[in-house]
């Protein structure tokens, strides 16, 4: 089997087109010669300073790690994806870093995840002052300038200092395909946990660089390569996720990999719809990555008020990831943005990518329902078989193939999402999922959210996605609250569009047009905010809080 490295994919891909446009930042904009200059630095400088591979894999278990492990601790910008192929290229294991954490969930984060070094954003060294002490593993910083004006830290170095200082030369390591790729899950639903992947399957399976013309995979680097400097014209991506989940660095790790351009919006510290549409513009995008209705609700808005104002023509191809995408959203898209394709994308930290929809104009929109890659299939509720294809027995989405080695440090959480059914070792990472009549994979929701009220198992999203089709709701997140009757009942807490005036009973009404009379939520908070990370995702931990009471902000109706 073909096995690729990220590092040396990106090297071979530079030498052969060293003045195409590589990465583009406000007025920042670096060739394939200059980010393979600048990351040849930065790996020279992480190894100078005594970081790289310590133990090789063959003599480790799943779940762990023979490497010096990098924190990304910074906003979207070039030192992150920098930071990712710079330390691959010392054979260094970078994890990212939710910018968000208050200390103490910093010191749990950069302790669980044995970090020896971190690239930090100025604005964020306060932070890590507060519990850089109780780190004594901690002993590289790299410090990243920014607009807060706070000083380097006691025993930092500037970014900048450590490139200049650092020789250009390629590092003189080799990196390997066994290569660490470490992804940390978000914590919307319990502690964070680093997923450890080999980057051969990590390039494959997350970053999604397959050969277009067979499906499968590249026969070899130099093959890889060869695709993506052939006579295809380049394309631009846009990903406008924070790097610091999943979704984002994925998206321009797939562009670096096909020989592509990716494109950072000048805003990057919040999702600005003005500002990515004017990028759209200035950059001449093809492919844009948005996160679910949380970010196609405000582009949709800014493109109703001004849609004369921006030229999108170049625009191709809008995939959304790593949250909910519903039907009226997409048929909005479409409407605004007439000639492009849709593609409502599914996929985990611990699978890569799993499914997909896609569709463009003339086609009718829907919410979960989706293809299966070739690898994704659906497992029994007791993971003990596989069912086949139409089985409409519900049970777990899983994937084979190049899935992950496990979670770091943590080796019974490793067997059970990585369970081997039928003498195959699969990825199991908590959606409820069956088969329909026409072979297409229903996603019923995450295990984690579902609500048992009265005996049945009700998925938070299924609700959710009920009731986003009234046109008077913004946003919305569902959760359980213990109940003397149900055990749990479900709640939904709603934000309503500026000016609107539906009432419980109008929204009630909708939902269940969508889904049966037992999931409908027995009550709705309405609120004028709706908790969600920077990637989009929903904060369940503070939608339960909310719906037992525990903070007070919302409404009940």
């Amino acid at each position: 089997m073909p096995e690729l490295n990220m590092a040396l994919l990106h090297e071979a891909i530079a030498a052969r087109v060293p003045d195409r446009e590589c990465l583009v930042w406000g007025d920042r904009r670096f060739t394939w010669a200059d980010v393979t200059e600048r990351t040849r630095r930065l790996a020279n400088g992480l190894i100078d300073r005594g970081l790289g591979t310590v133990t090789p894999r063959s003599e480790l278990e799943n779940h762990e790690s023979g490497q010096d492990h990098l924190a990304l601790y910074l906003t979207n910008g070039n030192e992150y994806l920098e930071g990712m192929l710079g330390a691959y290229k010392a054979r260094v294991a970078p994890f990212n870093v939710n910018y968000r954490y208050v200390a103490e969930e910093l010191r749990y984060l950069l302790a669980d995840a044995q970090a020896v070094a971190v690239i930090v954003h100025s604005r964020f060294a306060p932070t890590l002052a507060e519990i850089r002490d109780e780190l004594p593993r901690l002993r590289v910083i790299i410090q990243v300038p920014d607009d807060s004006g706070h000083p380097l830290l006691d025993g930092a170095e500037w970014y900048d200092d450590v490139l200049a200082s650092a020789s250009a030369d390629a590092p003189p390591v080799e990196p390997s395909p066994d290569d660490l790729y470490i992804l940390y899950t978000g914590g919307t639903t319990g502690m964070p946990k680093g997923v450890l992947w080999r980057q051969a399957d990590a390039l494959v399976s997350a970053f999604s660089i397959r050969d277009p013309r067979t499906g499968g995979e590249f026969a070899s680097i130099d093959d890889a390569a060869e695709w993506a400097t052939s006579e295809k014209p380049p394309i631009r991506f846009l990903p406008t996720p924070p790097f610091m989940h999943g979704a984002g660095h994925w998206n321009a790790m797939s562009a670096w990999g096909r020989g592509d351009a990716v494109v950072i919006q000048p805003i990057t510290d919040r999702f600005d719809a003005a500002d990515l549409l004017e990028t759209i513009d200035r950059e001449q995008i093809n492919f844009l990555l948005i996160v679910g209705d949380a970010f196609a609700q405000p582009l949709l808005d800014e493109l109703a008020l001004r849609r004369d104002r921006y030229d999108l023509s170049t625009l191709g191809i809008v995939l959304s990831g790593g949250a909910a995408l519903s039907a009226p959203r997409k048929a909005a898209l479409l409407e605004q943005l007439p000639g492009i394709t849709v593609i409502d994308g599914v996929g985990s930290s611990e699978a890569g990518g799993q499914l997909r929809q896609a569709i463009a104009t003339g086609d009718r929109p829907s919410t979960g329902t989706f293809v299966a890659d070739a690898n994704s299939v659906v497992v029994d509720e007791t993971m003990s078989r596989i069912l086949p294809t139409g089985d409409p027995e519900a049970g777990w989405l899983a994937k084979r193939g190049r899935i992950p080695l496990g979670y770091l440090g943590d080796a019974a959480k490793t067997a059970a999402t990585f369970p081997v059914v039928e003498d195959v070792r699969l990825s199991v990472p908590g959606d409820r999922a069956r088969w329909t009549d026409d072979g297409l994979i229903a996603l019923l929701g995450r295990e984690s959210v579902t609500i048992n009220s009265g005996g049945e198992k009700i998925f938070a999203e299924e609700v959710e996605a009920a009731l986003m089709h009234h046109p008077a709701v913004y946003d919305v997140i569902v959760a359980g609250r213990p109940s003397e009757r149900w055990g749990s009942e479900v709640v939904a807490i709603v934000r309503l569009r500026d000016g609107s005036d539906a009432t419980e009973s109008d929204l009630l009404a909708e939902a269940e047009r969508h889904v049966a009379r037992y999931k409908l939520p027995k009550a709705i908070l309405f609120t004028d905010h709706i908790v969600r990370s920077p990637s989009g995702k929903a904060d369940y931990r503070w939608a339960k809080a909310m719906a037992s009471g525990v903070d007070g902000s919302a409404q009940a109706s």
